[in-house]
């Protein structure tokens, strides 16, 4: 026979395409459209509807940016169309190609009932099925103007990301506003075809299979007449019946299909919109719901859900009767989507204890899975959390991104920092936007790394980013695909039937140990300073106000501030969403990021400050004492006391020969040379240098930065290529204040100005270093040095509840790719015996290298920490200003001192008068076991709940002692609920005294007296 394949498949596209999809609405009328554009931001429903229009007519502009207008369309079912499905046809002038970046609707009818969402590729409502001929028909849309920020040519810089910038030009064309038949037998044929031609375009050339649907496909076309296409759709149906009808085989992979619409909680639009967006997508998939009685639809984001419970009740109300049916699943268990590898501890730990009791009070449903598609890497600390939130399971696919080395699993046991495993799914379809395509659904069968042990595999389907969900198309072709010969087996289950049968089938699956790093984005751990800042300095101040908060409840009977407290934690907490923290939205969500930072510091400062004027009583007795809120003792205070600071002797300062000055406080010696750089850290009692030999620390330095995408997100290895070392001074000065010593240093460089404060105190074995820097660069990344004279094939950085060594070499792909990575509090370098710690109180980007030098074959080990970058999208100024940090250099510090100095820098000293010391509520009497939350429990019972970890990676023994009349203590999961099978630790007059492994994290709720 002779080869005509090109030809049906050519013929194929072009009937599709140009007859059968246009007959999917053979007839239409227009209908009258009017249209108010409110004022300023989103009004209520109410006012929306009541709202003064005028005429607007297909082919109008409309909608300023940011903007929202409603419109009202109204018109009347043609009396021959009676007993026929007619929807209307709602086109506000969408790309098809921009799902969820585009202007989006939400159609209400007229008493303010919500019927469903418009999107690019979702632009009909059903009017009546069948309907009735003179049926009036009357609908409003409040249509958001959200403008278009990643366009086809991405990543150029736009005003258009914060309403305050982005002008009033009108942004869209209205397109169509028609009421049509629905002819369903057409609608039938063309997702016959599209399966069937995606299914054919799969499979090998060769293959018996691919010929069949050719040939059927071909008959099909055979009966189609192109002028009457309606009434010969059933006839062409006929001739794919039997090839859609071949099952698949035994052997053939299976997909459980998960309803889905990934909504960023913030990226291209602000808070604000993604409101509104999850009350479009959530009336769509609701709809759906009624109409498929097989679909099942899952959701993530506790914080999604309660704003769609305060802000559309009447959305709220449908979704929580599809939750109780069973078909709308509240999935991941987190507040947010968050980012990972940069919230703290207690943060990462909250954000499973807010989802899970939010899905919990709200629908009486516990997750067992997190549910994290897009987020940017996984920190090594995260499976110890999964766990004792009570899950046991994990789904991501962003891991897929990676630029340079293919993951070997796709299903898999993920080890973390304790020897916590956690049963980990990455979705061979390699997307978390599926939309049944053949291309896809063939993809992730030939995709699946563990073929021959595992078959099955889950596909987040439907349109996200910024949401639209799950489409009847994508429904239909999945009914199409649920057995069908060539094709993997499709069907829709909810998250945690498919894990259970994954787990069920590969309970020997393989182990992948350590961190889930992202080769890609790596620069999110930079952009944005001031967004990052405000995170940190909120996580400290929620520690302090808790602890403190606490203290005066137990002490004085202080009222505990539980309302507040919930909804500050719940605010912060959506403030780590993967697009937030990490620095890659618009001006708008950052902007109003740093109002809502200070607002937040405002409201936790006065209850540390109520808490501890409560605690230290008359201000006029006139004695001053240091709270420390640190879990280690500080300048004589233990840890989560108050009492009078021990002060020590004053520091040296010397000039230095050949220009500079000396720092020494008797630990250590700091020479800094006439350009303002570090050139020697002696640590005197261990009687080493910690700079390298002919190196300077604390060397800014400069480097382009212009990733080849993704601005915001990426910065790529070339960016080292060149670099420019700021070495020029301004201003070299001594400063000398009570028992510090320091100097001053200004250098100018570019547009910008850099101020540094470096001192030694009486007592500290650490070089404070103090910077502020007026930035005005673009495109840019700006780094500070610090080579040390360490021999090190690894290093530490910490993570939550401990910390993870990654190398300092490059020998394989693997660790070459790790040139930028993440760290909390700090970075530690070792070689047996001594060490050396770089702290900081607000960045987390740092790199790590090694060189051996020529002139003794010393190693040179060299921490640079990311201080600034300035890329151009999505947000054209960012980091533009004034920023401060704060860094320590700390010599001669073992691993448990890096701890320490961590939470010193982050946790500053508060000094208050008053008559009262105050002792800490509890102890510990192992200085490697840190205690990371002291609170009362969220129950209002009055219990105090104690979490606490062992932070240096050894085992501990150690007594936790009460510093109030406790009658019981239970171990409990992170929800403060006591764990099944895990026998209660005495409490004796002592304390409790518990052994820990290797950063294991525990939670103890005491019972008070």
């Amino acid at each position: 026979m002779h080869d005509d394949r090109t030809l049906v498949e050519a013929r194929l596209k072009r009937v599709l395409d140009e007859r059968i999809r246009p007959a999917v609405h053979p007839e239409s009328v227009p209908l009258d459209v009017a249209v108010w554009n409110a004022p300023g931001e989103p009004v209520p429903v109410a006012e929306g509807l009541a709202g003064p229009v005028e005429p607007i007519a297909v082919g109008d502009r409309w909608g300023a940016p940011w903007s929202t207008c409603w419109f009202r369309v109204s018109g009347t079912v043609p009396a021959h169309w009676a007993g026929r499905t007619v929807e209307a046809l709602l086109d506000l002038g969408f790309d098809e190609n921009m799902p969820g970046f585009q202007c989006e609707g939400l159609v209400y009818r007229p008493d303010g009932t919500p019927v469903k969402g418009l999107n690019p590729r979702n632009q009909w409502v059903r009017v009546g099925a069948p309907a009735e001929g003179g049926e009036e028909v009357l609908l409003h849309i409040e249509a958001a103007s959200n403008p278009v920020i990643l366009d086809y040519h991405p990543f150029l810089p736009t005003r258009l990301g914060d309403k305050e910038t982005a002008g009033s030009e009108l942004q869209y064309t209205l397109a169509r506003m028609d009421l049509a038949v629905f002819d369903e037998h057409v609608w039938n044929l063309v997702q016959d075809l599209e399966v069937l031609g995606e299914l054919m375009a799969e499979l090998p050339v060769e293959g018996a299979r691919r010929w069949d649907i050719l040939r059927a496909i071909g008959r099909a076309l055979d009966a189609v007449d192109l002028q009457n296409v309606n009434s010969t759709a059933e006839a062409a149906r006929a001739e794919l019946a039997g090839v859609l009808a071949t099952p698949a085989q035994p052997s053939a992979h299976r997909i459980s299909a998960v309803g889905h619409a990934h909504i960023d909680s913030a990226w291209l639009w602000p808070l604000r919109e993604t409101v509104r967006k999850v009350a479009r997508t959530t009336s769509n998939m609701t709809a759906l719901l009624e109409d498929e009685p097989d679909f099942v639809f899952a959701m993530s984001q506790a914080q999604q859900f309660a704003w769609i419970k305060e802000h559309r009740p009447e959305v709220y109300a449908k979704v929580k009767k599809a939750v109780a049916d069973g078909r709308f699943v509240p999935s991941g268990g987190m507040w947010v989507e968050s980012d990972t590898n940069m919230p703290g501890s207690e943060a990462m730990a909250r954000q499973f204890v807010y989802g899970k009791r939010f899905f919990i009070d709200e629908f009486g449903i516990e997750n067992d899975e997190a549910w994290l598609p897009d987020t940017f890497g996984f920190a090594a600390g995260l499976p110890q959390i999964i766990k004792a939130a009570g899950s046991k399971w994990l789904l991501t696919q962003k891991i897929s991104w990676s630029q340079t080395n293919k993951f070997p699993h796709h299903t898999f046991r993920w080890e973390g920092i304790d020897g916590t495993r956690i049963f980990t799914h990455f979705p061979p379809v390699d997307t978390y936007n599926c939309s049944m395509k053949g291309s896809e659904i063939a993809h992730a069968a030939d995709n699946f790394k563990d073929k021959g042990v595992a078959r099955h595999s889950l596909a987040p389907t439907g349109w996200g980013d910024g949401g639209g969900g799950t489409t009847r198309e994508m429904i239909a072709k999945a009914a199409r695909m649920r057995s069908l010969e060539g094709s993997a087996t499709v069907e829709w289950e909810k998250p945690a039937d498919f894990f259970a049968k994954a787990e069920a089938e590969y309970p020997d699956a393989p182990v992948w140990v350590g961190e889930l790093y992202l080769e890609l984005h790596r620069a999110t751990l930079t952009s944005q300073a001031k967004t990052k800042q405000g995170n940190r300095r909120s996580e400290h101040l929620l520690r302090e106000a808790e602890l403190w908060a606490a203290t005066a409840a137990v002490r004085s009977g202080h009222p505990y501030p539980y309302e507040q407290l919930d909804r500050i934690w719940k605010t912060v907490l959506l403030h780590q969403f993967h697009d937030i923290l990490p620095g890659s939205s618009i001006a708008w969500v950052h902007r109003e990021a740093e109002k809502t930072y200070a607002a937040v510091a405002g409201e936790l400062s006065g209850i540390v400050d109520a808490a501890q004027r409560a605690l230290a009583g008359d201000p006029a007795a006139g004695r001053e004492l240091l709270f420390n809120s640190a879990p280690h003792t500080r300048a004589g205070v233990g840890a989560g006391a108050a009492g009078a600071a021990h002060r020590g002797s004053e520091g040296q300062l010397a000039p230095r020969e050949g220009g500079g000055f000396v720092l020494d406080n008797g630990l250590l010696q700091v020479e800094i040379d006439a350009r303002g750089l570090v050139v020697s850290a002696y640590d005197i009692g261990a009687e080493r240098e910690t700079v390298a030999p002919g190196q300077a620390a604390n060397l800014l330095q400069i480097h382009p930065d212009f990733p080849n995408m993704w601005d915001a997100w990426d910065v790529d290895a070339f960016y080292r290529n060149t670099v420019t070392d700021l070495t020029g001074l301004d201003e070299l000065t001594p400063v000398e204040d009570g028992d510090t010593v320091g100097v001053r240093i200004v250098r100018s460089f570019g547009r910008s100005k850099v101020t540094q404060l470096l001192t030694l105190t009486s007592g500290a074995k650490r070089l404070d270093i103090d910077t502020e820097v007026d930035w005005h660069e673009t495109e840019k990344f700006l780094k500070a040095a610090f080579p040390l004279d360490v021999h090190a094939e690894r290093y530490a950085s910490e993570t939550q509840f401990g910390h993870f060594y990654r190398a300092t070499h490059t020998n394989t792909s693997w660790e070459a790719a790790k040139f930028e990575a993440c760290n909390h509090r700090f970075v530690h370098v070792e070689e047996p015996g001594w060490g050396v710690a770089l702290v900081n109180d607000s960045t987390y980007g740092h790199d790590v290298t090694r060189t051996v030098r020529a002139f003794d074959a010393g190693t040179t080990t060299t921490v640079r920490v990311s201080l600034l970058r300035a890329p151009r999208f999505p947000d054209p100024e960012t980091d533009q200003g004034v920023h401060r940090f704060r860094h320590a250099l700390a010599p001669g510090a073992a691993i448990g001192d890096a701890v320490r100095e961590g939470f010193r820098i982050n946790l500053p000293e508060r000094r208050v008068t008053g008559e009262h010391e105050v002792a800490p509520l509890v102890t510990v009497d192992n200085y490697a076991v840190v205690v990371s939350a002291v609170k009362l429990a969220d129950d209002a019972s009055g219990d105090v709940v104690v979490r606490l970890y062992e932070s240096t990676g050894g085992r501990a023994r150690v007594r936790l002692g009460t510093g109030f009349a406790a009658t019981g203590v239970a171990v409990t999961d992170l929800l403060e609920r006591p764990l099944d099978g895990v026998t209660a630790p005495e409490l004796t007059e002592e304390g409790v005294s518990l052994s820990l492994r290797p950063f294991e994290l525990v939670t103890l709720r005491l019972t008070r007296g």
